[in-house]
């Protein structure tokens, strides 16, 4: 936070009022005679008087420069206060972002965090993108590391003053590897440190942090981001460490359980455990150079980029013709045996979700053409009912967030909008509005029982959801318009949804709320251990205004609706308790209220 000290008026000669001439200095010099004595005197009044209107003119133009100094000043001061004021403003919600633990403020405050660190060397590159998983309180960062370089080749130089000359000694190569795995080490285990010292809020349960340096993949020869190094570091792990008797290497791999490349010198890779991009939210870059923005490119020059991105991954590629393309932008030809063959790219330019009948279109397109793979890209994102329809067929689907990172992996450039910094003021199209509506409710579910469960919400009009934007869930954290959305929940509930009830659309006549097994964590799990489930509904200070209490799961069930606000003709809202439970999960459930799924 900045002080609203603002450096004082200082006009400097121009506070000093110019000396007025004193009429007792200008007396009448010489005249023995009376006539001589007046004339004297009349040159001495007219000097006085010719010197008092210089003075006179000075002092005006004086005040006249004073003056407009002082508004010249006056407007830099008021610019330097509201500037002041813009930045205190834009850290406090910045801050109040941390604690909310909303993913754009939690990756912009580590990333400065990051920048800001005087323990990182000055000639070390810095690079990350980063995404932070709010439910799990784990940010996920891809960070830049010092090539291999940085260890010099030489070990030593010798001066022969018989020969005059300089015998350079050079640096064994499993010495060289040795210091720099070392410096890896050490380099991933400060990052680690300066994240969890900046964690004044208590945002960060663990960090993911794969280590990568830019190269050529030595197996493929095409530019990219190699990694040689990964760790997950659990906070209370990592709080126990005493940094300054470790031994670095030791430490990653054996106490942090994480990875080091065997032969960093040689890029041989290591995998990644978590990428950013897996997270679910929007991948935030910094450092990475002035880069196009995809949303703002030529159309063509953007169809373009993508040709250039499939050559670049070894395929043949080509634009097509403008017109009679049948809806296929792209050609490309995977050379590959057995996987390969002829694929039809589509490109979407979109700022919103991607509709599903786009992907239904490219299917057609795929059977029509006989290609072997359809692939659709775009800027933005695909809905639940698109990789539901895409799932099972020969159909890949790249999203904004996706297209980046591939570019970036094969040497090419591009940016989704302002993707380098979040800004504190309106949000741009580009991006969904990270804010809390003006007006909401939180509801906090809370049951006992160990299941792991996501609570999902949707927005109808009767037993159909408005479009697949409105259907919240853990791949669509958010409607567009943020009036509904996931929230981290804070004790004792164990899932949040904040609603603006005031924002939903005019057509919608209920909001329903349900909870599915989560097959990744408990994939054998049914809703039996779901009871004594209730919902608290919150006001902005988290103030509780009531409880409602939901029917308990059964047996072999593995998904539920736990109940639905339901919209009377007054504008109120009246919760109605829920209970059908599903056999196959989410994926049925979803069905019952619209949501195609093949």
């Amino acid at each position: 936070m900045r002080t609203e000290d603002i450096e004082p008026f200082s006009p400097g000669p121009l506070a000093q009022p110019v000396p007025m001439p004193n009429v007792a200095q200008y007396q009448a010099q010489g005249g023995w005679t009376a006539s001589r004595r007046a004339q004297a005197q009349a040159e001495a009044r007219t000097r006085f008087e010719r010197d008092w209107q210089a003075a006179q003119a000075a002092e005006s133009q004086r005040q006249q420069q004073l003056a407009a100094y002082q508004r010249e000043y006056q407007q830099w001061a008021d610019a330097q206060l509201a500037e002041t004021r813009r930045h205190n403003a834009g850290v406090a919600d910045m801050a109040e972002g941390v604690r909310r633990r909303d993913p754009d403020s939690v990756v912009e405050y580590f990333s400065a965090a990051l920048y800001a660190s005087t323990a990182w060397p000055e000639a070390f590159p810095r690079q990350v993108a980063a995404a932070y998983d709010s439910a799990a309180g784990q940010l996920v960062l891809d960070w830049e590391l010092p090539a291999y370089t940085v260890v010099p080749e030489i070990k030593s130089v010798r001066y022969m003053p018989g020969v005059d000359q300089d015998k350079e000694t050079p640096r064994p190569v499993g010495q060289r590897r040795a210091l720099y795995r070392e410096v890896l080490a050490q380099c991933i285990l400060l990052v680690l440190h300066e994240l969890f010292a900046a964690d004044e809020q208590g945002a960060l349960e663990s960090v993911t942090l794969n280590g990568f340096v830019d190269g050529h993949d030595p197996t493929t020869g095409r530019p990219g981001h190699i990694y040689l190094g990964t760790v997950m570091a659990p906070r209370s792990t990592f709080r126990d460490l005493h940094l300054a008797q470790v031994d670095a290497g030791s430490c990653l791999s054996d106490a942090l359980r994480g990875q080091l490349s065997a032969r960093p010198d040689q890029l041989t890779p290591v995998r990644p455990s978590r990428r950013p991009q897996e997270v679910g939210n929007r991948v935030v870059t910094h450092g990475s150079g002035e880069e196009p923005d995809l949303y703002e490119m030529d159309p063509i020059a953007f169809e373009n980029l993508v040709a250039d991105l499939f050559r670049a991954m070894g395929m043949q590629a080509v634009t097509t013709q403008r017109s009679n393309d049948g809806g296929v932008d792209v050609d490309a030809l995977d050379p590959a045996p057995i996987r390969g063959g002829k694929i039809v790219v589509q490109v979407k330019r979109y700022r919103n979700t991607v509709p599903p009948t786009a992907v239904r279109d490219l299917y057609g397109t795929v059977q029509d053409t006989g290609a072997n793979k359809g692939v659709l890209v775009t800027t933005s994102r695909f809905g639940p009912g698109s990789h539901t329809f895409a799932n099972g067929k020969p159909l890949e689907l790249i999203s904004g967030a996706e297209l980046v990172d591939l570019l970036h992996r094969h040497g090419l450039r591009g940016r989704l909008g302002d993707g380098a910094r979040r800004t504190t003021a309106q949000p741009t199209p580009s991006a969904p509005d990270t804010r809390l509506p003006d007006d909401y409710n939180i509801l906090g579910m809370s049951w006992t029982g160990s299941v792991a469960l996501d609570v999902c919400a949707l927005v109808c009009r009767g037993n159909r959801v408005l479009s697949d934007d409105h259907f919240v869930f853990f791949n669509n954290p958010q409607t567009s318009d943020g009036c509904v959305r996931a929230l981290p929940a804070a004790a004792p509930d164990k899932a949040a949804i904040c609603v603006s009830f005031d924002g939903l659309p005019d057509e919608a006549d209920r909001f329903v709320l349900v909870a599915a097994i989560d097959p990744e964590n408990n994939p054998d799990a049914d809703l039996s251990g779901f009871t004594d489930a209730r919902i608290r509904l919150l006001d902005p200070t988290l103030a509780e205004l009531g409880r409602l209490e939901v029917s308990d799961g059964r047996p072999r069930e593995t998904a539920l609706v736990l109940g639905s606000f339901r919209r009377r003709s007054n504008g109120d809202w009246d919760f109605v308790l829920g209970g059908k439970g599903y056999l196959g999960g989410l994926e049925e459930l979803v069905q019952d209220f619209g949501i195609e799924v093949e």
